[in-house]
């Protein structure tokens, strides 16, 4: 008897511990994830009105018909039953297409790709307000986000105005990744040589956590970043520090030695940045010498270049894990010029 009272008081400062943790799904400070988690509790609620009477009349059965009743029924030719085969089979069925129903239309509501068209339950978007544009990159192991209207980048840290809608263009550099910050909206992929989209909105100030809800490697656990919910002014005065406090650039040649595998990054701010960097990572060419894959499928999609398109199979020198050389397109030819002149690819139309 002591020792069960001893087990039930160890678990006190385990309760305590659990008080202090903050389930973020179910607390939201995005109004796309307040609507995701009214969807999760609407959907449970519609599975339980099954769940727990199933629990609930097994339990009964047990006890009711139990050897010990001799008071109990014994009915052992008892095979059917229209009105009990009603219920059993029209409830679930009614909770099912109500479930079904409720699914799809969130499901469309809460679209990614959908611009969002309020701030919350209370508040429409009003017709002035303008979406602020954010391009992210997944890269080995750390976050990149580029501000095109305001001109700046950061690395491990993503700041947003309170209140505004934000479309997020969402891309990888080498695999399969997925952006994630649980308190303003769902998850969505980053996946090299595509671009998915996220809008959504941040309500509150604060600070929140991003992360990496994808493995992609061995540095995946510390692919985290801080979210900075900001009012307006103190976001305009984050965009002048970033611009005032640093003659940081990120060209090509940077981005192509950030992208370099490394762990535990630390935040870095960049006065401005290459306009087509997006793209071109986008499309796989930040390397000049490399072609974009817009303008290959371009090519195709014109018939090819026939035996003239073999000319500019590369080996690239960088070494592969598994020994065997790694070709490449290379940026230079073209229907009027198939051997080229090495001129880059992002400079040139296709004929």
């Amino acid at each position: 008897m002591a020792s069960k009272i001893l087990r039930l008081l160890a678990l006190g400062p385990l309760a305590l511990l659990l008080s202090g943790c903050n389930l973020v799904i179910m607390n939201p400070s995005g109004d796309v994830a307040a609507q995701q988690r009214d969807l999760i509790v609407w959907s449970t609620v519609l599975m339980l009105i099954i769940i727990v009477p199933v629990i609930l009349l097994t339990l009964f059965f047990a006890w009711r018909y139990r050897q010990s009743n001799t008071s109990a029924t014994y009915d052992p030719d008892w095979h059917h039953s229209t009105r009990l085969e009603v219920i059993i089979w029209s409830a679930p069925l009614c909770i099912i297409v109500a479930l079904g129903g409720l699914t799809w239309v969130g499901s469309h509501l809460l679209d990614p790709y959908r611009p969002i068209a309020r701030l919350d339950a209370e508040r429409p978007l009003p017709a002035d307000v303008k979406p602020l544009q954010v391009d992210v990159v997944a890269l080995d192991w750390k976050w990149l986000f580029l501000y095109p209207e305001q001109g700046v980048a950061s690395v491990n840290e993503l700041a947003l105005p309170v209140d505004v809608p934000v479309k997020f263009n969402i891309t990888a550099s080498t695999v399969m990744n997925a952006f994630s910050v649980p308190a303003m909206a769902g998850m969505i992929y980053a996946m090299p040589g595509m671009q998915t989209q996220l809008h959504a909105v941040i309500n509150k100030p604060g600070v929140y956590h991003g992360l990496s809800a994808n493995y992609s490697g061995g540095g995946f656990s510390d692919m985290h970043f801080k979210v900075h919910g900001l009012s307006t002014d103190d976001f305009n005065r984050w965009v002048a520090d970033a611009k005032a406090n640093n003659t940081a650039q990120l060209g090509r040649a940077e981005y192509l030695e950030l992208e370099k595998p490394s762990h535990k990054e630390p935040v870095r701010h960049f006065a401005s940045f290459a306009p087509d960097l997006f793209n071109a990572v986008v499309n796989r060419c930040v390397d000049a010498s490399r072609m974009c894959m817009d303008q290959m499928m371009g090519i195709d999609m014109r018939g090819g270049l026939g035996m003239a398109g073999t000319i500019n199979v590369l080996t690239s020198p960088e070494p592969t894990p598994s020994g065997k050389p790694q070709r490449y397109v290379a940026a230079f030819c073209t229907f009027a010029d198939a051997r080229g002149t090495g001129q880059p690819a992002q400079s040139r139309a296709i004929n």
